[in-house]
């Protein structure tokens, strides 16, 4: 199994990239929100020749308008993946399976030459997903051991736990099988 991290502006631009094969970097949340490190962990990635990945929080509501800013804000380079991070917001909102689905559905459309993937817990995929809909691959969050998330269904990447910080495996050969998914999907 592959190793990866994924950070956000809680973690610094030069995380270690020892021993990783790929990084998911928190682009957007919503309309409103960048992160302000996006550009520096991004180049801290590529540099170290990692397959890199891009996220956005989603809210409920204006999911085009959503869909268009996070693409305007992640960088654009075929290869590059795509991850709808599907949860509770601060507010204790979220968004329903119709606009997640949509949302997937609309990031394809706006960068086909992406792969687009869902990251949701254990939880909303057992309890609040109706559809099974992950677009071109499900990121699953479950805390136990690396590889192996207590779910049937197919997983591309599991995040198996946040401490000190968000640690995935991903199901594949190697960087080049991973690299080669991403420039196909």
């Amino acid at each position: 199994m592959l190793r990866g991290i994924g950070v956000s502006a809680y973690q610094s631009s030069s995380y270690s990239t020892e021993g990783l094969s790929f990084v998911f970097i928190k682009a957007t949340e919503g309309r409103s929100y960048v992160n302000p490190k996006l550009a520096a962990q991004t180049k801290r990635a590529r540099d170290a020749g990692l397959v890199v990945g891009f996220y956005h929080f989603l809210w409920p509501g204006n999911l085009t308008a959503q869909a268009q800013y996070f693409v305007g804000k992640a960088p654009d380079r075929a290869g590059d993946i795509l991850a709808v991070d599907w949860e509770t917001t601060s507010n204790g909102t979220r968004a329903s399976n119709a606009e997640k689905d949509l949302f997937l559905r609309k990031l394809k459309d706006l960068r086909p030459n992406n792969p687009v993937v869902l990251y949701c817990n254990r939880d909303f995929w057992l309890n609040v997903d109706t559809t099974s809909y992950a677009g071109d691959g499900l990121w699953i969050a479950d805390y136990v051991s690396a590889g192996k998330p207590r779910i049937k269904a197919k997983w591309r990447f599991h995040q198996y736990t946040d401490d000190p910080l968000d640690k995935n495996v991903a199901a594949f050969e190697s960087r080049a099988a991973l690299r080669k998914w991403a420039e196909d999907a």
